[in-house]
């Protein structure tokens, strides 16, 4: 896996993974002025939330689950000293589908966070990282 950052101005990064994806990457060069692309850090948090998300999906989808629609809000805490590493991670999912079944959510969610998902592995060497998820129900 390879992935570029160059350096294109001020406080701007233009990131290109491997694949050929760029995203820009940015903080503000002063309090009143806009990001121009998430931060390093919350790109941290951004691919935990998708990877751990694909994980769940990928999961319920072979156990013939009904899922729509899967969200993973993510928040974390860092440490206020350098490296400022994340100390506390929550991730809520928010799963859609019919007639869903309460047991093999609460199990996918689990496989991911506790087992499958690298992302949140490397988190955890650094912050505790807790999960919770809530279902809906499109069939009602």
């Amino acid at each position: 896996m390879k992935a570029r950052v160059k350096w294109a101005e001020s406080r701007t990064f233009i990131g290109t993974s491997g694949t050929g994806h760029s995203i820009v990457l940015g903080t503000r060069p002063n309090p009143d002025a806009p990001t121009p692309g998430p931060s390093p850090m919350e790109l941290v948090l951004m691919g935990t939330a998708g990877c751990s998300s694909y994980d769940v999906v990928s999961i319920l989808e072979k156990g013939r689950e009904r899922i729509e629609d899967c969200v993973c809000d993510i928040d974390g805490e860092r440490a206020t000293e350098d490296p400022k590493v994340f100390t506390k991670v929550h991730m809520q999912f928010t799963i859609s589908g019919r007639g869903l079944n309460e047991k093999k959510v609460a199990r996918a969610v689990d496989l991911s966070v506790e087992k499958y998902c690298s992302a949140v592995a490397t988190l955890a060497k650094t912050a505790d990282v807790t999960h919770a998820f809530t279902i809906i129900d499109t069939s009602e």
